[in-house]
């Protein structure tokens, strides 16, 4: 396929975008528009989600049975995703405004419960 048909009037503008809209998944122009969103598919996407459930069950289950006077456990960072143009926040002041609630070891039990 020579791009230049469609200056010379030999590729119509419909089936070029046509062809632009299709490409493959590992081609180079969509890696340039998207970035490393483009390596990500459904499943990666969802993997990313059942790994982050499962590290919180975890923290969950180790909030809840640890001893009284334990520190408490820092809650689990997510798996960083492509296209959210940041990446996870460290733990900190800063990062403590954007944390979703964490909850304590009186209202994790009342979840197990």
């Amino acid at each position: 396929m020579d791009l230049l048909d469609w200056h010379r009037g030999r590729l119509s503008s419909r089936r070029l975008a046509v062809l632009v809209r299709y490409l493959p998944r590992d081609s180079a122009t969509l890696r340039e528009v998207h970035g490393e969103a483009a390596d990500w598919s459904v499943t990666d996407h969802l993997l990313a989600a059942a790994v982050d459930q499962l590290t919180e069950a975890n923290w969950m289950f180790a909030t809840v049975n640890r001893d009284e006077d334990a520190e408490p456990l820092e809650y689990p960072r997510p798996v960083p995703r492509p296209g959210s143009g940041q990446a996870a926040p460290e733990p900190g002041p800063e990062a403590a405004a954007t944390e979703v609630h964490n909850p304590g070891p009186a209202e994790l039990a009342r979840f197990f419960n």
